[in-house]
């Protein structure tokens, strides 16, 4: 029986990032597609550009958070991926899974700005946006857990976890609230703005703790 993957091409990351960039770029393109499609019914109907902005304002503001949203997914992955230089079978899967939130992300966007709103929405598209920095985080985790895999220290390792919690964390409290208040639609993804703050708070904390740590006495 043929091995579909040898421990060779598990061992260099090169080729899982290179695929990956494939992937994003992918989806970042079949993110303007409908938009590209209501152009062209639009001028069959003799249509104007300022009614097309006018008509495609909320898939235009979809397009546009979605598109901001996959490149900062994108650049924490690159990021952390830079200091890989081992992966397997783990991390394979797990950047895998990853890549499948991205892909889904186009049809999550046309659903949440092409179809009647009801509660499903925030759930798909919320809900993506949750699995994506979940997965990422569990990477994070368990480079953490495997040293052999990276050459991050340990601060920067806790830093990077400390930081996807709270991220991941923002997205299901705003995937919560959403479900909770169907109304709101995606209005509760406003709660990342808190993201950073929270991040920077973090950090003086840990700052803090690290310092208040006693030096461990030195026998004599």
């Amino acid at each position: 029986m043929t091995e579909i993957t040898s421990s060779r091409e598990l061992s260099s990351p090169e080729r899982l990032q290179a695929f990956t960039d494939a992937v994003v770029a992918i989806a970042l393109t079949l993110l303007i597609l409908p938009l590209m499609e209501s152009v062209g019914e639009l001028a069959d109907h003799h249509g104007t550009t300022a009614q097309w902005f006018a008509e495609e304002r909320y898939p235009l503001l979809g397009f546009v958070l979605s598109f901001v949203l996959i490149s900062v997914f994108w650049v924490h992955h690159h990021r952390l991926f830079r200091n890989v230089h081992l992966v397997d079978s783990v991390l394979l899967w797990l950047t895998i899974a990853w890549m499948f939130t991205i892909v889904w992300m186009p049809v999550a966007t046309a659903l949440s700005t092409q179809m009647h709103a009801d509660w499903a929405q925030p759930l798909v598209y919320i809900g993506t946006l949750f699995a994506t920095s979940f997965l990422l985080l569990l990477a994070r985790v368990y480079l953490r857990s495997h040293p052999h895999l990276h050459d991050l220290d340990e601060a920067a390792t806790r830093s990077g976890i400390q930081a996807g919690t709270i991220v991941a964390a923002l997205f299901l409290a705003a995937l919560i609230l959403a479900l909770i208040v169907p109304d709101l639609g995606n209005l509760p993804l406003l709660l990342m703005v808190l993201s950073e703050p929270l991040q920077r708070l973090a950090r003086r904390r840990s700052l803090k703790n690290s310092e208040r740590q006693p030096l461990d006495p030195t026998p004599k």
